[in-house]
């Protein structure tokens, strides 16, 4: 039941939302076109439930150039644009279609790109993938900083790994040791009033 519920809720709220934020969507799809040019979207594969691969969408924010796995702050791939859209976490709106299509859920593990979740413990990525994975959750409340802790690092890749991850870890599992549609709302609340904090 509880399930089902959080579904409901997902498909809901993911469809309201699209069309409610349509203008601004396509405000900030105009924008990344004008400061850097096509494409809008930026789409990677990410681990989803039961260790499915499936395509994540954002907004992009970065120029399509090499560069590490993970983003530090102050990356010169980032964009005009890119920094404000990654600040204000509005690059993450195209993931309500991801929500609505069944591949998220709202609350759920930050989904991770399989070369990085492959260093997770064999045990957490059982159960981390039994859930959908989420636009938000503890960790993301937790590391809204994250590009900053990462900024000062001469190796990112490597703090993040080392010590980023296993905190993380710790509050995808705590999740779901405590996992309720209450707690999802409760999520979404603290999320939403971060980002208007």
């Amino acid at each position: 039941m509880q399930d089902f519920a959080k579904r409901a809720f997902d498909i809901a709220a993911s469809l309201a939302g699209l069309i409610v934020l349509s203008p601004v969507l396509v405000a900030i799809s105009v924008a990344i076109l004008v400061d850097s040019g096509a494409p809008v979207l930026f789409s990677q594969d990410r681990v989803g439930l039961r260790g499915r691969l499936f395509r994540i969408h954002k907004f992009r924010t970065m120029r399509p150039v090499a560069g590490p796995k993970v983003t530090a702050g102050g990356d010169p791939r980032i964009t005009r644009v890119g920094a404000v859209l990654r600040r204000t976490k509005l690059d993450e709106l195209p993931q309500l279609w991801d929500v609505l299509r069944g591949a998220m859920s709202f609350v759920g593990p930050r989904p991770e790109v399989p070369g990085m979740f492959a260093y997770y413990p064999a045990e957490a990525r059982e159960r981390i993938t039994s859930v959908r994975p989420g636009i938000t959750d503890l960790a993301t409340l937790e590391f809204r900083d994250e590009e900053a802790v990462l900024a000062g690092a001469t190796d990112p890749e490597t703090v993040y790994l080392e010590e980023v991850v296993p905190k993380k870890i710790a509050l995808y599992l705590d999740y779901l040791d405590r996992r309720s549609f209450g707690l999802d709302l409760a999520i979404i609340g603290r999320t939403i009033k971060g980002l208007f904090g």
